[in-house]
Parts: C-alpha cells; sequence; structure tokens
C-alpha cells in the first residue's frame, strides 16, 4: 500500500514537472517564482539587516554602497527590498489556504448535500458578494488593525471565498453523479467519506489552480492595504515602500524612483511567474488540455 502511495505521489510530481516544463513560458514563470522566494527567504540571510536610518543620505542615488540608492529616511533600498518580500509572500499564501480550505468545505457540503444545507450556504455567499470585495475588506481591516500576518491573512480570507465556493459546488454537482460515487453510495461508506475522499480528490487540480490564483489575488490585496495606509507600518514591506514612496512624493524625486520602482517590479515579477506557471499547471492537471 506505501509502495502504491509513494508511486502515485511520484507520478502526481511527475506530471507537474513535465507540465510545468513542456513550455518555454511555463519553465520561465517557475524560474521567476523561485527567484523571487529565493530572494525574500533567503536573501535575508546574506544581507546586513541592520539598517540604520541616516539623515545624511536621504533619497541618495544609486552608487556602489548603496545599489538601488536609500529612501527618505537614509535607509538602503535594496536592503529594505530584500526584507520586505517575506510578510506579503506569507500573507498571500496563507490567506489563499483559507479561502481554499473555507470554499472548499463549504461548497462541497452544498453541493453534495443539497436540500436546505444548500439552500442557506448559497443566501451567504449571496450577502457576502452583494457587498463589493474591497470595501468589504476595508471595513474588516479598518477594526482590525494588526501587524499580526496570521491575523491579515485571516481577514482576506474570510472575505475573498464566495467565488470559490460557487465553482467548488458546481464541481462538487457534476461528480457526484458518476458512476464511482454511486459505487460508495451503494456500499453505504458515509456521506463525510465520500465527499472529502472520493468526490475532493478528484478536483485536486481544480482546487491547485484556484489556490495559485487566490495566492496572487491575496498579494494584491494585502499590497493594496498598505498603500491605502490600512495596516500599521512596524516590518518592512514592499506594500509599505510604496505608500511610504508615495507618502514622501518619491514620483517627483529622480533620485528617488528605485524606491518606487522596485517594490512594483518585484510584485509583478512574482504575479506573471504565478500566472504563466499556472497555465503550464492547468495543461498537467487538465486531461482534456494535456494532449494538445
Amino acid at each position: 500500500m506505501a509502495v502504491t502511495t509513494t508511486a502515485s505521489t511520484a507520478g502526481v510530481w511527475g506530471t507537474i514537472w513535465q507540465g510545468v516544463t513542456r513550455s518555454t513560458s511555463g519553465f520561465i514563470g517557475m524560474c521567476l517564482v523561485l527567484g523571487v522566494l529565493l530572494f525574500s527567504f533567503i536573501g535575508p540571510h546574506l544581507v546586513d539587516t541592520h539598517n540604520p536610518t541616516d539623515v545624511t543620505a536621504i533619497w541618495g542615488p544609486i552608487s556602489s554602497e548603496h545599489w538601488l540608492g536609500t529612501n527618505h529616511e537614509g535607509k538602503d533600498t535594496f536592503t529594505q527590498l530584500v526584507l520586505g518580500g517575506r510578510e506579503p509572500i506569507l500573507v498571500g499564501f496563507t490567506a489563499a489556504l483559507i479561502t481554499v480550505a473555507i470554499a472548499v468545505v463549504l461548497g462541497g457540503i452544498a453541493g453534495y448535500v443539497r436540500g436546505r444545507v444548500d439552500h442557506l450556504l448559497l443566501q451567504l455567499t449571496d450577502i457576502t458578494m452583494t457587498i463589493p470585495f474591497i470595501v468589504l475588506m476595508l471595513v474588516v481591516a479598518s477594526f482590525y488593525r494588526t501587524s499580526s500576518p496570521l491575523v491579515v491573512s485571516l481577514i482576506i480570507g474570510v472575505v475573498t471565498w464566495p467565488f470559490l465556493m460557487r465553482s467548488i459546488r458546481a464541481q462538487v454537482l457534476s461528480l457526484k453523479e458518476r458512476e464511482f460515487v454511486e459505487a460508495a453510495r451503494l456500499q453505504d461508506l458515509g456521506t463525510a467519506r465520500i465527499l472529502f475522499i472520493e468526490v475532493l480528490p478528484n478536483m485536486a487540480g481544480y482546487i491547485f489552480i484556484n489556490f495559485i490564483i487566490a495566492v496572487t489575488n491575496a498579494i494584491y490585496a494585502v499590497v493594496g492595504m498598505y498603500l491605502l495606509g490600512l495596516l500599521p507600518s512596524t516590518a518592512d514591506n514592499w506594500g509599505l515602500m510604496i505608500q511610504q514612496a508615495w507618502d514622501n512624493n518619491a514620483f517627483l524625486l529622480p533620485s528617488a524612483a528605485p524606491f518606487l520602482i522596485a517594490p512594483m517590479v518585484m510584485i509583478m515579477l512574482f504575479q506573471i511567474g504565478l500566472v504563466t506557471m499556472t497555465r503550464s499547471l492547468e495543461q498537467a492537471l487538465d486531461p482534456r488540455l494535456r494532449d494538445r
């Protein structure tokens, strides 16, 4: 049994690897994602994290000492860039996990159980979806102003699940009529086991693709909240760098351009990498697209 499971896992990872590397764009996307992750998580161990304020070097130009110049406090921009990637990426992945977990559980229950439960859950999604996403997120964030990445992830996760929940529900409605589900019902395996062991694993590829999409949306959300000043400035963060650049009119000073442009470039590179990699993964995990 263990050998079969190991072989199956290896087969899945082999399919994913083949799907990512089969196209140039997918491979480049994977390289971009890995590059940004290494820059953000390994980089802080390779630079001097002590980044003191130097009022004599405010908005300093690019030099051999300061590769991207300095900011409005005289701090090294490159050091801030290295230290600022970890939090938005961690928040993005954690928020995506929360979003997908809520959507999969509620969507799976609604699609499989149907009846009154389905009606109540659909009413809940309708109520949530009628409120503009950005407004709901701003209201929640204004009540829970915190620097905790986990709380920020929770805020984003609990307001972004309804759209994916409806998609999961539709997929479950389709799968529940398949022969293997009918066979499981005849064996009286129980609703929970049929749903979470038989039905949802057959949607693994679809769920994984939507998880990657949720990561990109969550990163945009956390950067947007920093840009709007809804989160406290207690740690280095790409979104905070953009907010500080805007507040200090960096766009008016040529020497301040790296402080404004650098975090935007890192966010765009990571998002482009995720999107292009996701397209290749979709082809690898969807049998209908795999042979195209």
